[in-house]
């Protein structure tokens, strides 16, 4: 017999009630967390108790003692990292994926969430002008969707040099060499771990971290064997992008696998303005992203895009008695490294329905707009330092020093007023600002500046 639907309704009214007054303090709201992990778990553990507690009484003493520790990521003033807030139709799509409660790897046992997914799929090759037949897989971040795309291009340069991976393993192998640019992202060697691929080679970038074409070249000239070229999409500091078609097109001479991390920027295509970063940006052959930054999808929403279907499949697919596979269109399992998934491409299809072709367009552009405001604001505080050509999203900005730029920063996050995170780039400590929400406004730039310019004052 099925639970009484009933049953869930204390519980998702106080969940509901919960969210609203978290959503309605943000705006106001210190951002740092009021409380430290060791409290909440103070208020959270000891021994399980031995009786059950109702479901609304629950989710109660969670919100109790969770929220003072929870940091306003939400918020308009948060520019800590590359973190999105969260668009009000892809909130409700999330809660709705938990209720439906759908293990969507399967088309045929699943059609409800799976369609909502290959429409999400399709428009999102259309608005990033990738190839309409490029193969779509909704992963859990861009770590994982950098994992996805660099392990159907291991399984190609492998397949292409006579060696069956599937069969063989990697021992024994041929030694697959991974070119990027001396300031990729971590998760790119990250994935290279978990791939088994090792550390990878690293080739020269120009002073906005952008690969150099010149120093790709000599590169790929010295390299023997299955290569893969891992170029960006957005520089974590500078929010800079390779040359991407230039890089491509070289690659390509070499029989390389070009994949690409856009993990933020890959958004930059849906905007007229912006897509002179990404000109050749269909020509690799994986691409990665992460809806939750620059789209404002809740997380777990990673997006791999492998543009031959054939690999994809030849890589992540799986074929056993138990699975209802379906027709030639493929299942979502064959396009992911899991079997068993929540719907997280649910979201992202409510998030471009809501915002459509320009509305995507408009937060892109309206975020690179804040990015250049906020600049603008801080490059007249005595003492500060813009290091970066502000294309995109990123500003990271020094005071002199090192020592001066570390108090700096932590003068601005004991304020509390905004979160800028602090990080390294050009040998310089930096306060970095990476502006990613949604719902940030004039008032919030002005507030965040104003915030930096009394932490800067002292």
């Amino acid at each position: 017999m099925s639970a009484r639907p009933d049953l869930y309704d204390a519980a998702l009214d106080r969940a509901a009630a919960h969210a609203r007054s978290w959503l309605a303090k943000v705006p106001d709201r210190a951002v740092p967390p009021q409380v430290g992990a060791d409290e909440v778990v103070a208020g959270l553990g000891g021994d399980l108790p031995d009786e059950p507690m109702a479901p609304a009484a629950v989710l109660d003493l969670l919100a109790a003692h969770v929220e003072p520790g929870l940091m306003a990521m939400p918020s308009g003033r948060f520019f800590g990292w590359v973190i999105g807030g969260t668009l009000p139709a892809a909130l409700g799509a999330d809660w709705l994926v938990s209720a439906w409660d759908q293990n969507s790897g399967m088309r045929f046992a699943t059609p409800g969430t799976t369609g909502a997914e290959e429409v999400a799929a399709s428009w999102l090759l259309d608005l990033l002008g990738l190839p309409p037949g490029a193969s779509v897989g909704f992963v859990t971040g861009g770590t994982m969707a950098n994992f996805t795309g660099l392990a159907a291009g291991r399984q190609h340069v492998l397949t292409e040099a006579g060696w069956a991976l599937d069969r063989d393993g990697l021992t024994g192998a041929p030694r697959v060499t991974v070119l990027v640019g001396d300031e990729r992202h971590a998760t790119v060697d990250l994935t290279l771990r978990y791939l088994g691929l090792g550390a990878p080679t690293a080739v020269a970038s120009d002073d906005q971290g952008r690969i150099r074409p010149d120093a790709l070249a000599e590169a790929l000239d010295r390299v023997s064997g299955p290569v893969i070229v891992a170029l960006q999409a957005g520089n974590l500091h500078s929010g800079a992008f390779d040359p991407l078609g230039e890089c491509a097109d070289l690659a390509h001479e070499h029989g390389a696998w070009v994949h690409v991390d856009g993990a933020f920027g890959l958004w930059a295509a849906a905007s007229e303005g912006l897509q002179h970063l990404t000109d050749g940006l269909d020509r690799a052959d994986s691409w990665a992203t992460d809806a939750h930054k620059t789209l404002n999808t809740p997380y777990d929403c990673g997006i791999a895009v492998v543009r031959d279907p054939a690999i994809m499949r030849a890589t992540f697919g799986v074929q056993t008695s138990y699975l209802v596979h379906a027709d030639d269109v493929g299942d979502p399992l064959d396009r992911v490294p899991e079997l068993s998934r929540r719907a997280r491409g649910v979201p992202v299809w409510a998030a471009l329905r809501s915002l459509g072709r320009s509305g995507v367009a408009g937060l892109v552009d309206g975020l690179v707009a804040n990015a250049r405001a906020i600049a603008a604001g801080i490059s007249e505080v005595p003492g500060a330092e813009i290091l970066n050509d502000v294309v995109y999203t990123q500003v990271s900005v020094a005071f002199g020093s090192d020592e001066r730029t570390r108090e700096v920063t932590a003068r601005l996050l004991a304020d509390g007023t905004a979160w800028m995170s602090g990080s390294r780039w050009l040998d310089r400590e930096v306060l970095r600002v990476s502006v990613s929400n949604w719902s940030t406004d004039a008032d919030d730039v002005a507030a965040s500046v104003d915030a930096v310019r009394r932490a800067a004052a002292v």
